[in-house]
């Protein structure tokens, strides 16, 4: 999102630490433009310091091979692509919110994944034309998610334990090998960082539908499943609201 706000400014590269949540940025004109592009994605940016380029100095030089980078994104946004349907599916027929609301997030993903690829070469009006639709793709869906859950807590629905622990393990086989392929590129470009970071917590997400349905098969109630359900949804709808709110 920080880098659609400054497609089209007069930026030269971008160096991101999102551990230490800080941003170098080679840019032409007043610091205080920049800083002002920033604000409104409510990340609370400040400028730390500024300071002019020597004649000649060169920036940082890019991380890994772009057309690498292209081949594992493209393996990510297939994995991904597979498993929303894998589990749109498991998910209905097992009855488990927390299975539907999985495969919403992973068709978010799938759709960050899509925009990285659509927006190489592109012009700024290009990329926050496919972030937009992205983000208006994974409202819709967590929305979906979310009214898929209240309708199984009006009727009462019991989800099928089994069927549920079982997809989400195929799930987490998934995300690992999602992590596996990025895991080499994590301390490249801001987008491989940030992709390894969706794929951790997609384990995580992943970990909490496999509790959710060992739960249910416990204790004979739905209501882990729908927690669980709720609370992924909620995620990518936050996701969603905030790529809506670039400008």
């Amino acid at each position: 999102m920080i880098r659609l706000r400054l497609a089209d400014a007069p930026v030269t590269t971008l160096r991101f630490d999102l551990p230490g949540r800080t941003l170098i940025v080679d840019h032409g004109g007043e610091a205080a433009a920049i800083l002002s592009r920033l604000l409104p994605l409510g990340y609370g940016a400040v400028l730390a310091e500024s300071e002019a380029l020597q004649q000649g100095e060169a920036p940082a030089a890019a991380g890994a091979n772009d057309a690498d980078e292209a081949r594992v994104l493209g393996f990510l946004l297939a994995i991904n692509a597979v498993m929303f349907v894998v589990e749109l599916g498991a998910g209905l027929w097992a009855r488990s919110a927390g299975l539907v609301a999985d495969a919403m997030d992973m068709f978010a993903d799938a759709a960050v994944y899509g925009v990285a690829l659509y927006a190489v070469g592109r012009t700024a009006r290009h990329k926050l034309w496919a972030a937009r639709l992205a983000g208006v793709l994974q409202l819709l869906l967590a929305l979906a998610a979310l009214g898929e859950t209240a309708r199984r807590m009006l009727t009462g629905a019991t989800p099928e334990p089994l069927g549920m622990v079982s997809i989400a393990v195929l799930a987490l086989a998934a995300n690992v090998a999602c992590l596996w392929l990025i895991s080499r590129y994590r301390d490249g470009g801001v987008h491989m960082k940030a992709s390894y970071i969706f794929s951790a917590n997609d384990v995580i997400a992943n970990l909490g539908v496999i509790a959710a349905g060992v739960l249910v098969g416990w204790i004979g109630s739905p209501w882990p499943d729908w927690i669980i359900g709720v609370a992924i949804a909620a995620v990518v709808l936050a996701g969603a609201l905030r790529i809506l709110r670039l400008r």
